[in-house]
């Protein structure tokens, strides 16, 4: 059976544009403003979007994301209220594909087939785990895959072929293809390198290819048209609304994603 996912690249690629995936971090700035933003970001141009699962450790995370997330523990965002989240936001009439992006530790603890249950009844997609290597992921893809979640992998434009083809074998959804080696957050250009390293990537695998980490602006999402399937987007949408009166925040928002739509095609 074909995954949200699966037909929403589907779409974009026989139109010949680029997909968007932004960015929400469950509980941040307020503990149910996702409930209101993420229908903003999808009315504007955005076609997925990740769901943070605040995490007091994210590694993989930049300043900007690792603020938000901590604010949003410290307002008492869980994985019960990122699990609550997703049920009101397809109970409204949300039908984009939803991906949680959580850290392993949070998951573990709550039990993996409890997990994959929860999230699927929920209405959750896909999943991404940043720190959980290919090598150690079959009890949790076995858990998700019961529920048809679709539990996709990062890779680097350091990660070697022998790596490449071990993510391959095991990615479902799409593939994150990391820029460059780091953390998240805005970045004034992008890699030179990025046509040659998401060549190689294909090389491994049919599934679509999204790039995130400082992807930030139209001119990102415009250089990656022809080269990517997808943009990913994510500090960038927390610097948008930083310090902003939440009344204003969703048309910003909105308007934010509309910038990046015709840029994408």
């Amino acid at each position: 059976m074909s995954s949200r996912i699966a037909e929403t690249f589907a779409k974009r690629r026989a139109a010949g544009t680029l997909a968007l995936i932004g960015w929400q971090t469950i509980g941040y700035p307020t503990l149910d403003a996702a409930r209101t933003l993420v229908p903003s970001l999808i009315d504007g141009g955005f076609d997925l979007i990740e769901l943070g699962v605040p995490f007091s450790d994210p590694q993989a995370d930049g300043t900007t994301i690792q603020r938000a997330s901590f604010e949003a523990l410290r307002q008492g965002a869980t994985t019960g209220v990122a699990l609550e989240t997703v049920h009101s936001l397809r109970a409204a009439g949300v039908v984009a594909p939803l991906v949680f992006m959580s850290y392993y530790n949070p998951i573990l603890s709550r039990g993996l087939d409890r997990f994959a249950a929860e999230s699927a009844a929920a209405g959750v997609d896909g999943l991404i785990v940043p720190d959980l290597p290919p090598e150690e992921s079959g009890d949790l893809s076995r858990a998700l895959e019961g529920h048809g979640i679709d539990l996709i992998f990062l890779v680097a434009p350091t990660t070697p072929d022998e790596r490449l083809a071990a993510v391959a074998a095991r990615a479902r959804g799409f593939v994150y293809c990391v820029s460059l080696a780091g953390v998240t957050g805005a970045r004034s250009s992008l890699p030179e390198y990025l046509p040659e390293y998401l060549a190689r990537v294909r090389r491994f695998t049919d599934l679509p290819l999204a790039v995130g980490f400082g992807v930030s602006r139209p001119e990102h999402v415009a250089s990656l048209r022809g080269v990517a399937d997808a943009a990913i987007v994510a500090s960038a949408i927390i610097d948008r609304i930083d310090g902003v009166d939440a009344a204003r925040q969703p048309e910003i928002l909105r308007a934010f994603a509309s910038e990046l739509r015709k840029a994408a095609g």
